[in-house]
């Protein structure tokens, strides 16, 4: 079947900017709070709202497409399966926590995979009014202006955005405590925003170098990953493999060089993680 991926890009596209609305409209009122795997992992009656809105009219457009949400994964207790089918993979609020303190780096963000490639990213800040956008092999924009990764190489000439709040799982603590002090040493810079869909389009538009954390869905880099690529830059497994959005590790850096770097420093820290264990063991 042949796909008119174009025609795909600007309904959702238009679909997404109403659904944005929704942000808008809540991001300074009270929210009602729940928690799923912890208090760190926050939803919102908006964050229903927004993918309620988003699913329902990509259905009525293109009904044989599929999805994968995230809220509607949580309540249905469901593992993520990845088909070759068109399937709309929907955060509805990336950075709910943000979102529920008012603090404006929260966006929704939405990718389209056909034959389990990426072939549309979608992520929209509508409280910046920062719409970033890809469709495989067009490039990467912002506001319709072409963006374009950093070329630094260096770690200490780099802005490396990394996440904490992961650090609350116990099988990722030593992990995330070591990567991340090991970057402090070394790097030009840390910023933690809270969004990992935002994080990833500022490395892709070159305001920062590197963005990393293991434990993500799929929901959460799928449209990133493929705007960074765009944009220049490069995805990898966090371990330096291939990327694979459902595999929970990802690692978006501007060059391959420091990409390398990278990797290698995280590889430093794992390593330290097993020696502390066996010492104390």
């Amino acid at each position: 079947m042949k796909h008119d991926v174009d025609q795909y890009f600007e309904t959702v596209l238009g679909i997404t900017r109403d659904a944005g609305k929704i942000i808008k409209e809540g991001i300074a009122r009270t929210k009602n709070v729940d928690t799923k795997l912890g208090s760190w992992d926050l939803v919102t009656q908006y964050d229903r709202r927004v993918e309620n809105v988003l699913m329902k009219e990509i259905s009525k457009k293109f009904p044989s497409h599929k999805f994968i949400a995230e809220e509607t994964n949580a309540e249905q207790k469901a593992t993520p399966e990845l088909t070759n089918a068109p399937t709309w993979i929907i955060d509805p609020i990336d950075g709910t926590t943000n979102f529920v303190h008012g603090f404006h780096l929260t966006c929704i963000s939405i990718a389209l995979s056909i034959e389990k490639e990426v072939v549309i990213g979608i992520i929209y800040n509508p409280i910046l009014d920062q719409l970033f956008t890809a469709i495989k092999g067009q490039g990467a924009h912002l506001n319709n202006q072409r963006i374009n990764a950093s070329q630094v190489e260096e770690l200490c000439k780099s802005m490396v955005c990394l996440e904490s709040s992961f650090a609350c799982i116990p099988s990722l603590k030593d992990s995330i405590m070591k990567r991340t002090e090991a970057c402090v040493k070394v790097a030009h810079g840390i910023r933690v925003l809270g969004s990992a869909a935002l994080a990833l389009c500022y490395v892709a538009m070159g305001v920062a170098e590197a963005y990393h954390i293991d434990g993500l869905q799929c929901w959460d880099v799928a449209a990133g990953a493929l705007i960074v690529r765009e944009a220049g830059g490069i995805v990898l497994d966090s371990t330096g493999g291939t990327f694979d959005m459902m595999s929970h590790r990802i690692l978006a850096c501007g060059t391959k060089k420091l990409a390398e770097e990278l990797v290698i420093l995280f590889k430093k820290a794992d390593a330290s993680i097993i020696k502390i264990n066996i010492n104390n063991g």
